[in-house]
């Protein structure tokens, strides 16, 4: 990077213009706000099923395992649809897929609302979980490549920032529409309902919306690209930049590698294994166990089925303020050390709430309260230092030729790892209460910190050319070892 405060020398030797203010920054952020409804569409059909599970329940007579299969439907579903579209948007475009995804949600939605019968229910909760995996994969790949490189992390944080902020708003209309409706058949179905409406705002938004340059690029469409980057820069940095996009598009053409190359490298191996581990140790908190079952959760711990749907809110808020604290960390504190201090309070965390579970009996007036504490610490401390870091991590540690392959690999794994606790953990609770639940995650956590600080490599204040260089040649594991 130029030493000059307002100029950049970039990949093929030109020069950026610095970014200005006008007409073209409000359209990057007006495409940035439609695109991340696919975010809070994320965030509200994940979130929702924690307060529509019991009425659901009780309607259709669901066991703790159906219970399981109906959550984690959703999830399992999410693996495919992030390492399908993934696959998808490159050759169909990262708009079109976007307004793909847009109807895959409003179709499940109805899927759900009208569903007759546990079958159809798990049917369209397959067809969100297509629609929330994909989003995970497309929206912030869309972001990244329509965003300037001086904001392109707070720009593409937006979307995880939308996430938190839809399950916030899934928590706040199960709470009102149960206070209002609760007494009403069916009530879970008018929850469900409202996710609806984003859907419909992201498919006519997305219609309006540009393709993203980079993808144009990469298919021969340059004027189109030029046009674009003209609508969401000045005219002088536009032409510059696309230059700079064509030449990084045809440096990874050609050096695109596929599974062998990746297996034949001690090295590459060893940073996919990595980028594997820390996903998986970030759903192995439990953290979506509580996004999905809370009211469960707090229900067991003494609140009532309407005070669990209120308490439920206060995780959601936390959520949300630890994710912009997250957002203003991102490019002042090391990763490894956000993970390290994320890890070992979500642990504590998990400490006392089977301590004070198994100390406060049943009936005590303090007993729910408490836990509802330590659950909002767990979600504030969950939320603050592993959930942004995390996937910002898995974004910049793999190198150019295989980081499709290893954020592809990453995800899916972590999908996959998130629906096996969603399915089981209504019968963790139902055979072991929240005490012998929350020891175990505890236990598990223990051992994911143990891996962060052994096996977890440094990537802040890194160039991505300077990280790939030191993957490839396994410099970056010498100097996590020695550090």
């Amino acid at each position: 990077m130029s030493s000059h405060p307002t100029d950049r020398t970039v990949a093929n030797g030109a020069t950026l213009p610095p970014l200005t203010a006008g007409a073209h920054r409000k359209r990057l952020g007006l495409v940035a706000l439609v695109a991340t409804f696919g975010g809070l569409l994320f965030g509200y059909d994940t979130g929702v099923i924690n307060g529509a599970l019991r009425p659901m329940t009780a309607e259709l007579g669901l066991s703790a395992f159906t219970e399981g299969i109906v959550t984690s439907s959703l999830v399992f579903a999410a693996a495919i649809g992030a390492i399908s579209c993934g696959r998808i948007s490159d050759g169909w475009g990262r708009r079109k897929t976007i307004l793909l995804l847009a109807a895959l949600f409003f179709v499940g939605t109805l899927a759900v609302v009208l569903t007759p019968n546990f079958a159809i229910l798990v049917l369209g909760r397959i067809l969100l979980g297509l629609a929330v995996g994909g989003a995970s994969a497309v929206v912030p790949v869309f972001l990244a490549e329509l965003a300037p490189y001086e904001i392109r992390g707070s720009l593409s944080g937006r979307n995880e920032l939308a996430i938190v902020v839809g399950q916030l708003a899934a928590f706040v209309v199960n709470a009102v529409i149960g206070g209002l409706f609760g007494h009403v058949d069916g009530v879970w179905r008018i929850m469900f309902a409202v996710c609806a409406l984003p859907a419909v705002a992201l498919f006519f938004g997305m219609l309006r919306m540009p393709e993203s340059p980079r993808w144009l690029v990469e298919k021969g469409r340059r004027e189109e690209a030029l046009q674009v980057l003209r609508t969401v820069r000045s005219v002088d940095r536009a032409d510059a930049e696309l230059a700079e996009v064509e030449y990084i598009a045809r440096a990874e053409k050609a050096s695109a590698v596929g599974w062998r190359a990746i297996l034949g490298n001690r090295n590459l191996l060893r940073i996919l294994l990595v980028g594997i581990g820390l996903g998986v140790a970030q759903q192995l908190t439990g953290i979506n166990s509580i996004m999905y079952y809370g009211q469960t959760v707090l229900v067991e711990s003494g609140f009532s089925e309407s005070g669990a749907l209120i308490a439920n809110i206060a995780p959601g808020v936390i959520a949300v303020v630890g994710g912009i604290v997250a957002l203003t960390m991102m490019d002042r504190v090391d990763r490894r050390k956000t993970f390290i201090i994320g890890l070992s309070l979500t642990t504590v965390c998990h400490l006392l709430i089977g301590v004070a579970s198994m100390a406060l009996p049943a009936g005590s007036p303090i007993r729910p309260f408490v836990i509802l504490f330590l659950v909002v610490a767990f979600v504030g401390s969950m939320q603050t230092f592993l959930n942004v870091a995390v996937w910002v991590y898995l974004s910049e540690v793999f190198p150019l030729h295989m980081r499709g392959i290893g954020t592809g690999i990453s995800i899916f794994m972590l999908w996959i790892v998130n629906g096996f606790l969603s399915l089981y953990f209504p019968s963790l609770v139902a055979g072991m209460g929240i005490t012998g639940t929350f020891f175990l995650f505890a236990v598990v956590g223990a051992i994911a910190l143990l891996f962060v600080a052994t096996q977890v490599p440094e990537t802040r204040g890194h160039t991505l050319e300077a990280l790939e260089e030191d993957v490839s040649t396994g410099a970056i594991f010498v100097v996590a070892k020695s550090k």
